[in-house]
């Protein structure tokens, strides 16, 4: 089951439910009685995102569109921007292939846009990085709030590969932004972060599947949110390692503040571990903004409001400061400065 399926046939009995263990906190079937109109066809000037100056290529995809094939053999760096933006309402499916080739090097600058209209926004991403090549990938995610989108990437890494991935989110009123990797160990090395940053009645789930199927193979992951209002987060990361899959290093943290009451954060952090000589830890705390350290900082002629904003700005900070790429880590330090001036 799964929103692809649901709109491609328009059964919403498709859609995936709290039935799925993987979707128990995201209930798509609960929430989607019936399935909107497709998105009527956008016509005029699509918006540019917020990385298209970035870029070498800047791709635009407007509500449904033919798929987006974006091929790759630069040892340099290249830069490609490719922008989803839901427009009108209605709901619709897109997708885009990447094929980064052995040895060669893309930075890709991913962000979702929507308007104030209900729209259900289906994404699918193919990506395959060739041996010795190196992938960043950056994807910031500004729905409406009135939307439901759901981003899957299915990603294949070659030997010696590399993946450097970050996701900043401040959800929707259903979001889930899923990578799943097949990391075939072989000096292959993943990194995954990401931050979410929810208020108001806005939901997002961040869910990763790393499959490690041979020798010698890194995955590092650093994911941090904040939650206040009546918002939701979820955290659902696995790491699989399979039988043969020795000396693989493996690392794992989750870590939440909750700034209300009605504000709630899910998680569910795991390790699958069925081969020897591992190096495999995962972490995960959730609580509420440090006291101690607001007191300290009060102390020192600080006014509550702006210690208060200084700590979560550091607290998200560490995610976002590991952006490589200039450029889109001031983009991505703009963002998370206006959504963390609205704190109460």
């Amino acid at each position: 089951m799964s929103l692809a399926t649901a709109l491609k046939t328009g059964d919403v009995a498709q859609l995936p439910s709290k039935r799925d263990e993987d979707w128990k906190w995201t209930d798509l079937r609960g929430l989607l009685r019936v399935l909107p109109e497709p998105s009527p066809a956008f016509e005029g000037e699509a918006p540019a995102g917020p990385f298209a100056a970035l870029a070498n290529l800047p791709i635009h995809v407007v509500n449904a569109s033919d798929p987006v094939v974006i091929r790759s053999a630069s040892a340099q760096p290249y830069v490609v921007a490719l922008h989803f933006a839901a427009l009108g309402g209605g709901s619709h499916s897109a997708s885009a292939r990447l094929e980064v080739a052995d040895g060669a090097h893309l930075i890709l600058l991913e962000s979702y846009e929507g308007d104030g209209a209900d729209y259900v926004a289906n994404h699918e991403l193919t990506i395959t990085i060739g041996a010795n090549a190196r992938l960043e990938r950056i994807v910031l995610a500004s729905d409406g709030a009135e939307g439901v989108s759901v981003s899957q990437a299915e990603v294949v890494l070659g030997a010696g590969a590399s993946l450097v991935q970050t996701v900043l989110t401040d959800g929707a009123r259903r979001q889930r932004i899923e990578t799943r990797v097949n990391h075939p160990g072989a000096g292959a090395s993943l990194r995954l972060d990401s931050t979410y940053l929810l208020a108001d009645k806005r939901h997002a789930d961040l869910t990763t599947v790393v499959e490690h199927q041979g020798v010698d193979g890194t995955t590092v992951q650093l994911t941090k949110g904040v939650v206040r209002d009546q918002s939701r987060g979820v955290f659902q990361g696995r790491i699989r390692v399979a039988p043969g899959a020795d000396r693989t290093d493996a690392r794992m943290a989750h870590n939440a503040l909750i700034l209300s009451d009605k504000a709630e954060v899910d998680a569910k952090p795991e390790l699958l571990i069925f081969a020897d000589d591992v190096q495999c830890a995962h972490g995960n705390t959730i609580g509420a903004l440090d006291e101690q350290a607001l007191f300290y900082a009060m102390q020192r002629g600080m006014p509550r409001e702006t210690a208060r904003a200084m700590l979560i700005e550091a607290f998200v900070g560490e995610v976002i400061e590991r952006i490589e790429h200039e450029g889109a880590r001031e983009v991505a330090r703009a963002w998370a400065a206006d959504r963390l001036r609205v704190a109460p």
